[in-house]
């Protein structure tokens, strides 16, 4: 008879707890990089299972149906950063047409550039399938992005930095190149030659030029100012 010493009992024991606590994060990376990779309708429960590392009942135990674990993952990989940017937003403390550029690339760089925006372009490819996953999205992720935005632009006019305008086509103006953005990222950038290859920064800045060009009451005052106030 073979008596396993107690310190290893103990240990397997450890590992088994930080496994079981990690299960969740595990099933949603998995599950993030097949949405991504073959679009909602086309990714199988047993496919992120296996992904994981898990079998597809252990699934079942943290995420009842496809449609939770495509919302958990919404939730974690974007929704859960808007109390964050609200909160940089609150901070700064420069003119608004420095925060409204900032404010574009930090987006970028924490969301654009990951494989989490990849579910953008999930959204906009399946909503007319998956009505009520494209209104969770509305919800969670759109109209909080536009509250932020919408923000930006009423400190701008409320400072006299930016001229009055209709906020609500306003805000649009401002997430039409980022939206194009990932959807080039998660398209026909991938495969793209030189002639039609976008920076992702210069890009941005480019249509901050034009936008602030428009929006302010001053020309001079949205020159760009190189990283300042970015995170």
């Amino acid at each position: 008879m073979i008596v396993t010493p107690a310190n290893d009992r103990s240990n397997d024991h450890t590992r088994r707890a930080r496994r079981k606590q990690d299960r969740p994060s595990e099933l949603l990376g998995a599950a993030l990089e097949l949405f991504v990779e073959k679009g909602f309708a086309a990714t199988r429960v047993e496919e992120v299972a296996r992904r994981a590392g898990v079998s597809k009942g252990t699934l079942f135990l943290y995420y009842e149906s496809k449609e939770e674990l495509f919302k958990a993952v919404v939730r974690e990989s974007v929704a859960s950063r808007y109390p964050e940017w609200s909160s940089e937003i609150d901070a700064f403390t420069g003119p608004a047409s420095v925060l409204l550029r900032n404010s574009m690339h930090v987006w970028w760089s924490r969301y654009g550039a990951t494989r989490a925006s990849g579910i953008s372009k999930l959204v906009m490819s399946e909503a007319n399938n998956f009505p009520e996953l494209a209104l969770f999205y509305q919800r969670e992720v759109i109209e909080p992005g536009r509250a932020l935005i919408r923000r930006i632009l009423q400190r701008g006019v409320d400072s006299g930095e930016f001229k009055p305008m209709d906020m609500h086509y306003g805000v649009f103006a401002v997430l039409a190149p980022m939206i194009f953005l990932v959807m080039w990222k998660h398209s026909l950038g991938s495969c793209a030659g030189d002639s039609s290859r976008i920076v992702a920064e210069h890009y941005i800045d480019a249509q901050m030029d034009t936008i602030l060009g428009g929006l302010c009451a001053q020309p001079a005052a949205h020159a760009h100012h190189e990283g300042q106030g970015r995170s």
